[in-house]
C-alpha cells in the first residue's frame, strides 16, 4: 500500500453497491475527483462526497467510449494539480480493466498511485447462480479469457483452452458467442460440456441461461442476453442452482471416474 498516493484506482464490484469494500467507500469518500465507467452503479457514487466533481468516463464495447489518452491526461492534471484523484472501475481493475496500462502511465508522469481491488465479475457472476469457477471435483482450476478481439496483438488460443481442463470464464464474450463456441468445439471441447450466461449480474437487470457448449449460443440469442455479460464452460456449471441434486452427483462420478 502507497502511503501517499496521487492517484487511486478503485475496483466497484460487479454492480451491487454492497459488494463495494470498505476500503474503496472510504476512498470514494475523501476523492476531489472521481473518473467513473460506465458499468460502475450510481448507487456506489452515494460514497462520493458532493463537493467532489464526478467525470463519467464510460468504456464499453460496442458503444462510443471515451478515448483512453483522454482519460489519462484528465488523471495527470488533476493528481499534478495536488488534487485526490479516483478512478472508479467496474470490477477490479487490474482484471480487464487496463489498470495496468493505467498504474504504468501515471508512474510515468511521476504520480504514485494506489490500488483498491475489487470483486470481479469472473467470480461473482458465476456465484449468483450457485457455479464455483473452482471445484475440485470437476477441474484443477480456471482460466480468465477475454472474448472480446485482440487489440494487442495476442489472439487466444481457443484450441489450446479446448484441451486444458480448465474451467473457462470468458469476459465480453456474448457478442461472440457463436464463433467462441465454433472455436473451442474445433478444439475438441465434448459438445455436451456444461456451459451458463450470466448478463447484467447483481443488478435488477439480472438474468442467465444454463445450456451446453453445442447449445449455448443459441441459448442466449433466444433469450437476447447482452453484455455485460459472462460466459462459464465447463463441468463446474452443475453446481448451477436449478439443476438437481443428482445431476450433481451423476456429474462428480463421471469425473472422479
Amino acid at each position: 500500500m502507497n502511503s501517499n498516493p496521487n492517484v487511486w484506482l478503485v475496483g466497484a464490484g460487479p454492480g451491487d453497491p454492497e459488494l463495494l469494500t470498505l476500503r474503496a467507500a472510504r476512498v470514494l469518500r475523501e476523492a476531489d475527483v472521481v473518473l467513473c465507467d460506465d458499468l460502475v452503479d450510481d448507487r456506489v457514487l452515494d460514497h462520493v462526497s458532493p463537493a467532489a466533481r464526478v467525470l463519467k468516463v464510460g468504456k464499453r464495447g460496442g458503444c462510443i467510449s471515451t478515448d483512453q489518452r483522454f482519460i489519462l491526461k484528465v488523471m495527470i492534471r488533476e493528481a499534478r494539480r495536488g488534487l485526490r484523484v479516483v478512478r472508479l472501475k467496474g470490477g477490479d481493475p487490474f482484471v480487464f480493466g487496463r489498470g495496468g496500462e493505467e498504474c504504468d502511465a501515471l508512474r510515468d508522469a511521476g504520480l504514485s498511485v494506489e490500488v483498491v481491488s475489487g470483486i470481479t465479475a469472473g467470480i461473482a457472476a458465476p456465484a449468483v447462480i450457485g457455479v464455483p469457477v473452482t471445484d475440485r471435483r470437476f477441474a484443477p482450476g480456471v482460466a480468465f479469457v477475454t472474448g472480446h478481439a485482440s487489440e494487442s496483438g495476442h489472439p487466444v488460443d481457443w484450441a489450446a483452452l479446448a484441451r486444458c481442463g480448465l474451467t473457462l470464464v470468458v469476459y465480453m464474450g456474448v457478442t461472440r458467442c457463436e464463433a467462441i463456441v465454433t472455436a473451442l468445439s474445433a478444439g475438441g471441447l465434448a459438445a455436451g460440456t456444461p456451459a451458463a450466461v450470466i448478463s447484467a449480474a447483481h443488478t435488477p437487470r439480472q438474468r442467465h441461461a444454463v445450456a451446453t457448449l453445442a447449445t449455448l449460443a443459441a441459448a442466449v440469442a433466444a433469450q437476447k442476453l447482452v453484455s455485460p455479460a459472462i460466459l462459464v464452460i465447463g463441468d463446474v456449471v452443475f453446481g448451477a442452482t436449478e439443476l438437481g441434486l443428482a445431476d450433481r452427483v451423476q456429474a462428480a462420478r463421471r469425473v472422479g471416474g
